[in-house]
């Protein structure tokens, strides 16, 4: 239950985070946006004080002129740094600069003026010696709504303006963080119990999925030794040698489920064979190769059961190429198939089968030295002579519940503990 906590309140943390993110960037955009609204909207206004007529500039006097500029010269007041005017032909006709603002005047002098000629506003924003300002370019349109001049006006955001836009941002991002927080603690109980519902169920489709595959490779287990031990057995040799090397994740799963099933494919094989305890011939030999394919054919229909593809396709594969189905060789082979192949053949030694008694330690670990870098992968067989013994001992006092414990145990650990993760 602490662990669904935790991945609960992580999930909900970021969530916040994600969702507080996106809305507070929104917000900002709009409240930034709200400055140039209202520059442009001014803009608009004192654009429209002028007639279309007035900024035909070939035919005025020069009396028509100063006049015109000191009706813009009335115009720059406030946080205006310059008001220009100019005709058709974006040829200036009049520009009035507020002495206050002189240097941001002269500090624009080399921006780009991009004349509208779609009938709508531009604007751009600047940062101009430590202050905003909003550059605005209107077009002045005559009766007919064609474009007969152009209105420019460069506004200057006061300190105290940026203040309190900043202040109200930080009050409006405070309400949505505040609201999203608060959404996401009333969301939590809801949360945790659809978590714990699919927790629940997802735990009871992946346990009956591990009673199928380890019933079903136990019942061949049991047809081909008598025993069904041998799988546990074999399973807990592969994942203690496959923790050693370093096998984590779906890939210990993948090699747990295809101990399971590693024989699965035994069930098409007659007992006559199977059970025959004398060597088998050629022709016997070669039926029982089979039973790797018959193997392969069973899992495929099912999609979960494919992660123990590799151990039951590539288990009799041998390190020299000398193996079947495929003669793999070397690191070609799986390294699941690899590890299995040796916890397979040292249980095969080590335990009694109706046909032959259990191997003695050394005997077993001396055939296997011997089959290093032919049948087996020689870093693997040299880690496996260090994990094996202490197993086999431990075994060797343990009854079959007991093994069959253990089993569970690395199976909670490895498809449970973690699940939520996954």
């Amino acid at each position: 239950m602490d662990n669904i906590h935790r991945i609960v309140i992580r999930r909900l943390l970021l969530a916040w985070a994600l969702v507080s993110l996106l809305l507070g960037g929104g917000t900002w955009y709009v409240a930034t946006e709200r400055i140039d609204d209202a520059v442009v909207a001014l803009a608009q206004a004192e654009s429209a004080k002028f007639q279309a007529g007035e900024l035909e500039a070939a035919e005025m006097s020069a009396q028509q002129l100063d006049y015109l500029r000191q009706r813009a010269l009335g115009f720059v007041r406030d946080h205006f740094v310059v008001i220009e005017l100019y005709d058709r032909q974006q040829r200036k006709v009049v520009e009035a600069v507020n002495p206050a603002h002189e240097d941001i005047e002269a500090s624009l002098q080399g921006s780009i003026h991009v004349f509208p000629r779609d009938g709508r506003h531009h604007y751009e924003k600047y940062r101009v010696l430590g202050n905003t300002v909003v550059q605005v370019l209107v077009p002045i349109l005559d009766r007919e709504r064609r474009v007969s001049g152009f209105f420019e006006g460069v506004f200057l955001v006061s300190p105290e303006e940026e203040a309190r836009l900043r202040q109200d941002l930080y009050l409006i991002l405070g309400v949505v963080l505040a609201a999203v927080l608060i959404t996401t603690v009333v969301l939590y109980p809801v949360i945790l119990s659809l978590h714990r519902n699919v927790l629940r169920h997802s735990r009871d489709i992946l346990r009956g999925n591990l009673d199928m595959a380890s019933v079903l490779g136990a019942a061949i287990a049991q047809r081909d030794s008598d025993t069904n031990i041998h799988n546990y057995r074999v399973t807990l040799y592969a994942c203690a040698l496959g923790e050693a090397v370093g096998v984590k994740g779906d890939a210990m799963r993948a090699l747990i489920i295809g101990a399971f099933l590693h024989d699965v494919g035994k069930i098409g094989i007659s007992d006559t064979i199977l059970l025959k305890p004398a060597g088998l011939t050629a022709e016997e030999f070669a039926v029982m190769r089979t039973h790797v394919a018959l193997g392969v054919e069973i899992i495929a229909p099912s999609r979960w059961l494919q992660a123990a593809r590799e151990v039951v396709e590539f288990h009799h594969e041998k390190y020299d190429g000398s193996g079947y189905l495929q003669g793999l060789k070397g690191e070609a082979i799986p390294l699941n198939a690899r590890i299995f192949a040796l916890a397979d053949v040292f249980d095969a030694l080590t335990s009694r089968r109706p046909y032959k008694e259990p191997m003695p330690l050394e005997k077993a670990l001396a055939i296997i030295a011997k089959d290093a870098g032919s049948h087996f992968d020689p870093t693997l067989a040299a880690t496996f002579a260090t994990v094996a013994p202490p197993l086999l001992e431990r075994f060797n006092r343990l009854d079959e519940g007991a093994i069959v414990a253990l089993m569970t145990a690395r199976v909670e650990h490895y498809f449970f503990n973690g699940l939520l993760d996954r």
